[in-house]
């Protein structure tokens, strides 16, 4: 790459290319997009020049632009590994690019392979590792793990940047110099997840779980926890926020719990519903078995909503265990049930916690985020790849 203007290269300005699978206006999105598009967004804001490059989508222009980032949007997601890394390789040689960023969150793009002399962070949400077989068939799931299994030969020597203390270890674990990774945590919308005059907490017990509807999310052990709270509780509601490809069989199995009258399943919700919703709610339950950070805990906190969550990675940095929520072992519908059931017993504890998770929650802000990144970036690019 011909190096770039001096003031470019002194971190005024930056001209940055980033891949992704999905951009944040693709209704598949989740929180790998909303990361990499505040990240993005604040190097647009910044001055930085900056394209995207990512899987199409019905409806979807091939080119376009959102919040000062140039998009463009390349086949169908499910083939992105194999269609995009083109694209990049030949806007690479046209456009003179200061850094390369790559997400990695599903299928790794192997930027190290063609990016040339450009310097390049990756950043890593999370890696599936050994939890894709909760999701998907064995042969698919061998693909997506053997996938993974090349990072640390493919990207030795670059830099990265993680979302939690969870997924450094797991990059160290896995053979990759922990020098050359960089935690920085993930932001908060404050203002979105707050409000003025909050609607008061649900008469009856109301348990909240909130994600994507993926088989290994494990929404099925919120539902089977649910079961017992409601032998304590019987008026005890619960819903389930979300939408995807598990529904139909997490429906099922409410249907053979016997708690079709007590679970809706709500679907995508409105941002201004979503938390007014929260708010009413008095314990959100994660029982997911990895998460890259567990922004949705983050967001429940602000809404003063303590939580009971999987002990595993992720999890464990995003709840402060016996302060903003519980950490039960994965897995464990009983001890999951047993510490909700625990917090909505104790009203004054729970309130406890309810203000500790508020101000955990203020410690984030997407500004630090994005400043944070955007100096890791302009680091790197300044160095020629390496710090």
């Amino acid at each position: 790459m011909a190096p770039g203007p001096p003031e470019r290269r002194g971190g005024i300005a930056l001209k940055l290319l980033a891949v992704n699978w999905r951009d944040i206006d693709d209704p598949l999105g989740g929180g790998a997009e909303l990361h990499l598009h505040h990240i993005l967004k604040g190097a647009a804001a910044a001055g930085w020049e900056v394209d995207l490059v990512c899987s199409a989508y019905a409806g979807a222009p091939r080119r376009d632009e959102i919040d000062g980032v140039r998009i463009h949007r390349h086949g169908h997601w499910a083939l992105a590994n194999f269609l995009l890394p083109p694209v990049v390789r030949r806007l690479l040689k046209t456009g003179s690019y200061d850094l390369l960023v790559e997400d990695i969150n599903k299928i790794p793009f192997y930027t190290p392979l063609y990016r040339g002399r450009t310097p390049l962070v990756a950043i890593v949400p999370h890696l599936f590792g050994t939890t894709v077989y909760r999701e998907t068939n064995p042969l698919a799931a061998s693909y997506v793990y053997g996938a993974e299994s090349l990072i640390p030969r493919i990207y030795g020597g670059v830099d990265f940047e993680v979302i939690s203390p969870s997924t450094r270890d797991d990059l160290i674990a896995r053979g990759l110099d922990g020098d050359r990774i960089r935690t920085i945590f993930c932001g908060m919308d404050h203002d979105r997840f707050t409000l003025p005059d909050p609607p008061p907490r649900s008469e009856d017990p109301l348990v909240v779980t909130w994600s994507r509807l993926r088989r290994y999310k494990s929404i099925d052990v919120a539902l089977r926890a649910f079961a017992l709270i409601r032998r304590d509780l019987p008026r005890a509601r619960m819903l389930v926020m979300g939408r995807g490809p598990d529904e139909k069989r997490l429906r099922a199995l409410c249907t053979d719990l016997g708690l079709d009258d007590a679970v809706e399943f709500r679907g995508f919700q409105p941002w201004a519903e979503l938390v007014a919703t929260l708010h009413r709610c008095h314990v959100f339950l994660n029982p997911s078995p990895k998460e890259g950070w567990g922004l949705t805990v983050i967001e429940a906190n602000q809404c003063g909503l303590p939580v009971v969550a999987s002990d595993r990675p992720g999890l464990k940095d995003s709840v402060r265990d016996g302060e903003t929520g519980l950490l039960v072992p994965y897995g464990d519908p009983e001890a999951m049930a047993r510490a909700a059931v625990g917090l909505i017993n104790d009203p004054a504890g729970r309130e406890r916690m309810s203000a500790a998770a508020r101000r955990w929650a203020g410690t984030f802000s997407w500004e630090r985020c994005v400043a944070e990144s955007l100096a890791l970036f302009a680091e790197v690019a300044g160095q020629g790849g390496g710090r």
